[in-house]
């Protein structure tokens, strides 16, 4: 279950930066159909979480991650609906990338994660 939601979400991120770019480039039939396939890897990502929250006992450090994770997947959706609409202020950038980071360290530390010490 793990290496399906690690895969998952590394997808998810290929494909926002694809969708982006499609965005940018004005490509907006592309994008859109991005887009669509981005979201049902949300989907992904989020009942690959519940399993893993399900199948290890349920503390405070998984939920916080779970809620994380929501955070990222909101704001990857508000960059892009923000560009679409011309409305992107770096503000939202930054922030996104920094719970990105937060996440995945958070995430990798937990017991079910990658030890990197």
């Amino acid at each position: 279950m793990t290496h399906m939601h690690i895969t998952s979400w590394v997808v998810a991120i290929v494909l926002f930066f694809v969708t982006y770019g499609l965005l940018k480039s004005g490509n907006q039939k592309g994008s859109k159909i991005a887009q669509m396939i981005l979201r049902v890897f949300y989907i992904l990502i989020i009942a690959s979480g519940v399993g893993l929250i399900v199948s290890t006992n349920l503390t405070v450090s998984y939920m916080v991650k779970a809620l994380l994770g929501v955070i990222v997947i909101g704001l990857m959706e508000m960059v892009l609906g923000r560009s679409k609409r011309g409305e992107m202020k770096p503000f939202f950038w930054i922030l996104l990338f920094v719970a990105l980071l937060v996440t995945i360290y958070f995430g990798l530390s937990l017991p079910q994660g990658i030890y990197l010490g």
